[in-house]
């Protein structure tokens, strides 16, 4: 079984981030303010241009994006640009400034970014082009008008970055075992298919695959019946492109909110609990048995990603400790341990995988990873749980299946859940495990152990 490894250009976001809201910083200095007023403003207008960009999706540049959509956005994110600066003037109206120094202050910036973006544009598609970087293999399923349409688009604009490996024709009786044989061997990035040619068995079989395999499946909807479903389309050009899974986490404002969340939260328990807690509780492990204080393991987090989870040593140091689940009654535990696992203080230090944006607060639990590899195997769709950050706590772990696995039924249930909080997710569901969480902990939970 072939996975995906890492997400594509996952720095460029933040980078673009990073450089505009340098510029409007640094550019803010010519207009000459008391230190305490600039710095006010260059937070306000920081913080503001962040939400504002969130608002207009700006920094929602894809590769297949035309340079008429970038234009459009910067345009947007201007005039919201305009109005911020001059509330900021308006509601200080003590603050005493030529009207000259604020225009020529948005024109510089607005100009500087504008060539920023379109720059960083133009260099990402020589890249591609030239240095056959940042590809995406792709192979197209389906033989047709819509499909040819969708050869012309990746062939004529290598800018975009789309390598195309390879067109299936069903109709040459090739069978979709067989392809996503070829997939795994080939290791391609994306699988793009025609609706009407697969029927619906093959169709299952398709995104099982896709699923199990971290792939990304898109459809043509060449099936005029498909519109009037409520489905995610992209379009390529003209050209319309389905994606069957829609993961609210994935879109910018949620990410940043999330993301916000997590740092926020993680902060005020490491500051508030680890700070006291660590060295307190560092002693009773140590004085109890020989050995860390904490226990570190390899996990497999987004897009499958390796990591290492952090807790607090809960038993004795034992070779099987990266093999073997722990087990109700397990000779390993010391008499501490079983205090901090069953009131779950062993996972406090995750907080720091958190902090490091490794984990979530909120998630499917990360599992070791030759477990991974042996659930990925034997449990229908386990791998569409790393397409998002794993979390110290879950859905399905307050729902009852938290702990040791007891069987595949139970493994199967944790993913149902996981993939549901994956598809329906809003930050008020967050909110509301952990506060479960937090009941179930204080009460002691029966299969924490």
């Amino acid at each position: 079984m072939i996975f995906k490894r890492g997400r594509y250009s996952g720095f460029l976001r933040p980078i673009s981030y990073a450089l505009d809201l340098l510029i409007i910083g640094l550019v803010a200095n010519q207009l000459n303010l008391e230190k305490s007023t600039l710095l006010n403003f260059i937070l306000f207008i920081s913080f503001s241009w962040i939400v504002s960009s969130l608002s207009t999706r700006f920094y929602e540049i894809y590769r297949f994006t035309s340079v008429t959509r970038i234009f459009t956005l910067v345009g947007k994110q201007s005039v919201l640009f305009v109005l911020l600066v001059y509330s900021f003037f308006g509601f200080h109206r003590e603050i005493k400034l030529n009207p000259k120094f604020i225009v020529e202050y948005i024109l510089i910036v607005v100009f500087l970014i504008t060539i920023l973006k379109i720059s960083i544009y133009i260099l990402l598609k020589k890249y591609r082009t030239i240095f056959n970087g940042n590809l995406r293999k792709v192979v197209i399923i389906g033989l047709n008008k819509k499909t040819d349409q969708l050869r012309k688009y990746f062939n004529d604009n290598p800018d975009y970055g789309y390598k195309l490996i390879k067109i299936f024709n069903l109709k040459d009786n090739i069978n979709i075992d067989s392809i996503t044989e070829y997939i795994s061997e080939n290791e391609i990035d994306e699988i793009y298919s025609s609706v009407t040619e697969i029927n619906n068995q093959e169709l299952v079989k398709l995104i099982d695959y896709a699923d199990n395999n971290l792939k990304i499946l898109k459809f043509l909807p060449d099936n005029k019946e498909i519109y009037s479903k409520k489905l995610d389309f992209t379009y390529y050009g003209y050209l319309p492109i389905l994606s069957l899974r829609n993961i609210p986490i994935n879109e910018p404002i949620n990410q940043f909110v999330k993301r916000s969340f997590d740092i926020l939260f993680s902060l005020i328990v490491i500051i508030g609990i680890l700070s006291w807690l660590t060295p307190l509780l560092g002693l009773i492990i140590r004085i109890e048995s020989r050995g860390p204080v904490f226990f570190k393991q390899k996990r497999n987090g987004l897009d499958y990603k390796e990591f290492y989870c952090y807790k607090f040593r809960s038993m004795r140091p034992n070779p099987e400790a990266h093999l073997h689940q722990i087990r109700k009654g397990d000779p390993r535990v010391t008499r501490i341990g079983k205090f901090i696992r069953k009131t779950s203080i062993d996972e406090l230090p995750q907080f720091i995988n958190v902090l490091r944006g490794e984990m979530s607060v909120v998630g499917p639990r990360p599992h070791m990873v030759s477990h991974t590899h042996m659930y990925a195997e034997k449990i229908d769709k386990f791998m569409v749980r790393h397409f998002v950050k794993p979390g110290i706590t879950g859905l399905a772990q307050v729902s009852g299946f938290r702990g040791e696995v007891e069987d595949d039924n139970f493994i199967t249930n944790r993913v149902k859940f996981d993939i549901f909080y994956l598809e329906n997710w809003s930050i008020i569901m967050d909110l509301r495990i952990i506060i479960r969480t937090i009941y179930n902990a204080l009460g002691g939970e029966e299969k924490a152990y």
